[in-house]
C-alpha cells in the first residue's frame, strides 16, 4: 500500500486535488507556511511501525501512543544529582514491577497535566495497572 503527502503552500492545496484524496490530515492548531515539516512529522510517527525501520519492534511498541493516549513517562539520565534534583529511588530499586509501575503513573501524571484532552480518548489495550492508577484518587 502507499501513502501520498501532498505538501501545501501558504494557503494549503487546491480544492479539487484535496477533494480528490483519501484523507486530510492535521498535526495541530496552528499555522506553518508550508507542509514539509507536518509530512516529516507524519513519516517520522508512522515509519517507526513497519517492521525492520526500528532495530527491535519491541522499542517502537512501548511508545507513549503505541498502547494509548498517554504520554511518555519521564527521562533520567547520569548524574544521579544534578543541581539539586535528584533520580527518584525507585529506579535504582531492581524491582521492575515498582519501575514500571512508577513509569505508567508518572505517564499518566505528565499527560493529566500537559495534555488533558487526552484522557477522554480510550485505551486500545487498556492493563490492570492503567485502570487502578487511572481510578486513583491522587492518580
Amino acid at each position: 500500500e502507499a501513502v501520498v503527502l501532498l505538501c501545501g503552500r501558504y494557503e494549503g492545496v487546491d480544492e479539487r486535488v484535496a477533494r480528490a484524496s483519501d484523507l486530510e490530515l492535521s498535526i495541530g492548531d496552528y499555522v506553518l507556511a508550508g507542509g514539509e515539516l507536518p509530512a516529516g512529522v507524519v513519516v517520522e510517527a508512522t515509519a517507526r511501525m513497519v517492521p525492520g525501520v526500528v532495530g527491535r519492534f519491541q522499542s517502537a511498541a512501548t511508545d507513549s501512543f503505541f498502547s494509548g493516549p498517554r504520554l511518555g513517562y519521564p527521562q533520567y539520565t547520569r548524574p544521579r544529582s544534578f543541581r539539586g534534583l535528584k533520580v527518584p529511588e525507585v529506579l535504582f530499586s531492581g524491582d521492575h514491577g515498582r519501575i514500571r509501575r512508577f513509569r505508567l503513573r508518572e505517564a499518566w501524571r505528565k499527560t493529566l497535566r500537559n495534555r488533558p484532552d487526552l484522557l477522554g480518548l480510550r485505551l486500545k489495550a487498556p492493563t490492570t495497572e492503567d485502570t487502578e492508577i487511572t481510578e486513583e484518587p491522587n492518580g
